[in-house]
C-alpha cells in the first residue's frame, strides 16, 4: 500500500513520453516525470522514490528528498501566502501547504517556522502544522534536549543570535518556535551549560565566540 508523504521502493513498469510509470500495486501506475529519470533506470528496476501529490492533486513520484516526511518535524521557510494560508519550501517542486487554522500566527514570506508534516484526515492531502505540541509525545526533558538542537540550528541560520529570552512572552516564543516557554528556557539553559551560547545583558542570547 502506498503511503503519501513517505519513501517507497517501486518497480519500473514502462516508459512513456512523460516519464516512467512505476508499479503502485492497488493504487495503479505512478508517474515518475522525465525530469527525475536518469539513463541508468531500466524497465524492471526497483527504485526508491518519494510519493506525494502534484499541482493537480494526482499521486506522483519524485527522486528529490524533502526536508521532512509525514510524521517528522522540521524548520521550513514560507515561500508565499494567499487567502487560504501559507506555502512552505520543503525541497520539492510543489510547496507544502499550511492553512490558517494550523498557524499560531500569520506566517510571513521569507521567515522560517518549526512545523510537523501530516496528512489531512479529511482531504488526504499533505500539509504542515505549526501547532506541533499535540504531536510531541516525549517527556519535557527529552523535548528540551531535542529543541536545544533545533535552537542551535536556528542560531546558525540567523547570524548566531536570538532576541528572545526569559522575559519574552510565552506567546511570542510559541509563535516563533512552536514550544512552551518552559521547554524554551530549558533548552537555552542546556546550551548555556554546554558553553555553546552566552546570555546577553539585555534580552536574548548568542553563540559563544571561539575566542572566549
Amino acid at each position: 500500500m502506498l503511503k503519501l508523504g513517505d519513501y517507497q521502493k517501486l518497480r519500473i513498469k514502462k516508459r512513456t513520453d512523460y516519464g516512467l510509470y512505476l508499479d503502485g500495486g492497488d493504487e495503479g501506475n505512478i508517474l515518475l516525470p522525465n525530469r527525475y529519470v536518469t539513463k541508468e533506470m531500466r524497465i524492471g528496476d526497483e527504485i526508491e522514490v518519494f510519493i506525494y501529490l502534484d499541482q493537480d492533486e494526482r499521486t506522483i513520484a519524485t527522486t528529490e528528498h524533502p526536508v521532512a516526511k509525514v510524521g517528522e518535524f522540521a524548520w521550513m521557510e514560507c515561500a508565499w501566502t494567499n487567502e487560504y494560508g501559507a506555502f512552505l519550501n520543503w525541497g520539492l517542486m510543489k510547496d507544502l501547504f499550511c492553512p490558517f487554522r494550523e498557524q499560531k500566527q500569520r506566517m510571513e514570506r521569507g521567515k522560517k517556522y518549526y512545523v510537523y508534516v501530516m496528512e489531512d484526515e479529511k482531504t488526504h492531502r499533505l500539509m504542515a502544522t505549526a501547532k506541533v505540541e499535540r504531536y510531541q509525545k516525549k517527556t519535557g526533558h527529552e523535548l528540551a534536549l531535542d529543541f536545544s538542537e533545533e535552537l542551535l540550528r536556528y542560531l546558525y541560520e540567523h547570524d548566531g543570535r536570538c532576541d528572545l529570552g526569559d522575559k519574552s512572552p510565552a506567546e511570542e516564543i510559541a509563535a516563533r518556535f512552536g514550544v512552551s516557554k518552559k521547554i524554551f528556557k530549558q533548552a537555552v539553559g542546556d546550551l548555556y551549560k554546554r558553553q555553546i551560547i552566552t546570555i546577553e545583558e539585555g534580552e536574548g542570547f548568542c553563540l559563544r565566540s571561539r575566542k572566549e
